[in-house]
């Protein structure tokens, strides 16, 4: 199985809509200076040239801090706007096709509901794996399995692909995701509606990087 370097370990899902206290992109902004280093635009509402739009303009303040944008399930957008990568779920385009139809793709996501799906070749085709989700969210509800700790344990114990955890992640809970197996937070709310994104990210870091420390410790034992 392919396993490319992911060094990424808090992830910014952003939209405009969920941003409710200040402009996406300065919520953007701060959210990278206090330790966000990979952002995924989601747009489900948009046009395609509303959509198109936001993912030039965000990719202009991400590349002055040299931090990847992702798009969140269309192609046609991702590779118009020069986007890093694309992260799909089960209904979407397959990764399979995406590499396809779009070779130059440096970060492919994919989005895992049931354990069957480790053992597919859109997973073994995609750079990581979004646990998905951990918790529920109001964010996203068309999801399969709300996979909760013990199934971050069990997924990591099936692979060695990068995993990211989304839904309903926290300062409060980062720390113990991590230690459970994630590589890495996705987070929506817990930086778009706070009131203050840099000090928001800067907290969830901080949780990411003892979660990653405390997890080495263990595994000395």
């Amino acid at each position: 199985m392919k396993v490319k370097s992911f060094p990424y370990r808090l992830y910014l899902v952003i939209s405009e809509e969920a941003c409710t206290k200040h402009n996406f992109l300065k919520v953007a902004e701060e959210a990278i200076k206090g330790g966000v280093d990979l952002i995924q635009l989601r747009e489900k509402k948009d046009s395609t040239s509303q959509f198109l739009n936001k993912a030039v303009e965000l990719k202009k303040v991400l590349d002055r801090y040299r931090v990847p944008l992702i798009i969140n399930d269309n192609l046609e957008i991702a590779i118009k706007s020069g986007a890093a990568g694309i992260h799909v779920g089960n209904t979407d385009l397959p990764p399979t096709e995406i590499k396809k139809q779009w070779p130059q793709c440096e970060i492919l996501g994919y989005s895992v509901e049931y354990l069957e799906q480790l053992y597919n070749e859109q997973t073994y085709t995609s750079d990581y794996l979004g646990i998905s989700p951990v918790y529920n969210t109001d964010t996203k509800t068309d999801t399969i399995t709300t996979w909760g700790i013990n199934g971050v344990q069990e997924i990591r114990s099936k692979t060695k692909k990068p995993l990211v955890a989304i839904g309903n992640m926290k300062a409060s809970n980062a720390q113990k995701i991590i230690e459970a197996g994630a590589d890495c937070i996705a987070v929506v709310s817990a930086i778009c509606s706070a009131s203050n994104p840099f000090k928001a990210a800067q907290l969830l870091k901080q949780e990411i990087d003892q979660g990653i420390k405390n997890r080495a410790a263990a595994l000395k034992f």
